[in-house]
């Protein structure tokens, strides 16, 4: 794999123009990268931190599909027919993804039920799933009693970003970063240059694909987005299947799967933090940390050595839908993908990324 400082390379003191600059290398934006330059566009792509620098390499790996609302709660919310749609059209985001990314492993996904009262929400879950003719199955085994949704899976997000920015880089596509982008407007993007000095890069578009602190960059949606602190840990490799693939459990808000290479992530615990998890720091924090720890000894795996803590940084909406809008003219905008943006975030760049090559 490519060296990522060769891959995204500091800003030139050279003005900057471009037919596209897309905001944000993480999967989405790299994503529309690919689409974009593999068009013929010329483009360029920023970012604060760097190739997979925020949640997008920082995140378990779930792929998932459906809405980030389980799909009982999604249906209760927008409707059944919605619910419905954007479960097909992430299937079939996945079934591309599964073609495409060779960490992909189409292993499924489970919902446990923490105590009775999630159990019994997990019966109802899976009675909508089988109304709307979803693949799913009762499950009852060494996790505990849930549901099974075979057609989900996992992949190594960091790799995935990696072979998307090499793919942007033969296709023509200039990367840069660090390069924080202070405003975006019609027609140009302002960004931080390595000395701290603005710097104005031109583009007949711009598409922002960043997740976390997307209210901060694009204050329009200030209004219906907010983004929290997601916190992980992993294991040093453990013998495989300890955990054979990706699992929610309390109602979502605690995760966890083992890699092909046996380490374990485990992450979640958000409420435990309460209000400090909103806003703040991609830096772990003792409360959330100790409770994974908690979980990890629930699994049965406290004598596993913890290697590695961190955190991340992830968009939520108060729709609990993602954002794909245009605020102004030549301005595209997709996140807010309430912490379930593998797949999602993938299907909305790529559509935003047609849109713009079908008014070029």
């Amino acid at each position: 794999m490519a060296d990522e400082t060769v891959l995204a390379a500091p800003l030139p003191v050279a003005p900057v123009r471009a037919d596209v600059v897309v905001v944000g290398l993480g999967a989405s934006g790299l994503e529309a990268i690919v689409l974009l330059a593999e068009a013929g566009l010329d483009v360029v792509g920023l970012d604060a931190n760097g190739i997979a620098g925020g949640a997008a390499g920082a995140n378990g790996g779930f792929l998932l599909a459906g809405l980030p609302d389980f799909h009982h709660e999604a249906v209760g919310r927008h409707g059944r027919p919605a619910a419905n749609s954007w479960w097909h059209r992430t299937v079939e985001e996945l079934d591309r993804l599964e073609a495409d990314e060779p960490s992909f492993q189409r292993v499924g996904s489970l919902r446990i039920g923490a105590d009775e009262d999630e159990e019994r929400d997990c019966l109802i879950h899976l009675a909508q799933m089988k109304r709307d003719g979803i693949d799913a199955l009762a499950y009852d085994g060494p996790e505990g009693r849930g549901l099974l949704v075979p057609g989900d899976g996992m992949f190594h997000p960091g790799q995935r970003c990696r072979g998307l920015a090499t793919r942007a880089v033969a296709a023509g596509a200039r990367l840069h970063a660090p390069a924080p982008v202070r405003a975006v407007d019609t027609g140009r993007t302002l960004v931080d240059g390595p000395a701290g000095d603005p710097r104005e890069i031109r583009s007949r578009v711009t598409l922002v694909a960043v997740d976390g602190g997307l209210e901060h960059v694009v204050p329009e949606v200030a209004g219906t987005v907010r983004t929290a602190r997601l916190q992980m840990l992993a294991t040093a490799p453990l013998p495989p299947p300890t955990v054979p693939r990706p699992v929610y459990r309390r109602f979502g808000l605690d995760w966890f799967q083992q890699r092909r290479t046996g380490e374990v992530l485990l992450g979640g615990g958000r409420d435990v933090g309460g209000d400090e998890e909103w806003d703040a720091p991609a830096e772990p924090s003792r409360a959330v940390q100790a409770h994974l720890d908690r979980l990890l000894a629930d699994l049965g795996l406290d004598w596993a050595a913890v290697t590695h803590r961190w955190a991340a940084r992830a968009a939520f909406t108060t729709t609990r839908l993602p954002i794909d809008a245009q605020p102004r003219a030549g301005v595209h905008v997709v996140g807010g993908y309430s912490g379930h943006g593998n797949v999602i975030g993938s299907l909305l760049a790529r559509q935003a990324a047609r849109r713009i090559l079908a008014s070029s």
